[in-house]
């Protein structure tokens, strides 16, 4: 696990679903990232769940053919992050950023993980939660999706 965050690969092989650290090259490039996701068994979308310094999170799910699905967990990142950049960059651009400096939004795909049994509003209740960071909202949707005990190993096993 790097100093200022880890990427995890959530991939179905079989009939359960696996996690696995993604290289720390993945957290300074978006493309890099994708190009880690496309590695992975297609079976169900695999995802990718990257912790930026607990300060943001990336979420990316390959789709039917092919195309990225995209979640960034705080858009106010992009002002000082590459990879939140890059991500909104995919998302197609510029968001409405906050007025108050405080005050932070995700943007990007809320619905992808709805067919994993996390749903718009449980995943918004995650993200709204100002009192949680990054790693700790990640936990929060890994069990949502029901890999926690997966996810909670690996992280575990690197320290």
């Amino acid at each position: 696990m790097a100093e200022d965050g880890f990427a995890m690969a959530v991939y179905r092989e079989g009939p359960a679903w696996e996690c696995a650290l993604l290289p720390p090259a993945v957290l300074e490039d978006l493309d890099a990232c994708v190009a880690a996701l496309r590695q992975q068994p297609a079976q169900n979308g695999p995802i990718a769940l990257v912790n930026v310094a607990d300060e943001f999170f990336v979420a990316l799910r390959l789709g039917p053919g092919g195309e990225i699905r995209v979640l960034l967990s705080d858009v106010t990142a992009a002002e000082e992050w590459t990879l939140a950049r890059q991500a909104l960059d995919l998302l197609g651009g510029d968001a409405e950023e906050p007025e108050d400096p405080e005050e932070v939004w995700p943007v990007g795909d809320l619905g992808i993980f709805r067919d994993l049994g996390l749903d718009e509003r449980e995943l918004g209740l995650i993200l709204d939660d100002v009192d949680l960071w990054a790693d700790e909202m990640l936990a929060a949707v890994a069990a949502g999706i029901g890999v926690g005990p997966a996810y909670a190993r690996v992280l575990d096993a690197v320290g």
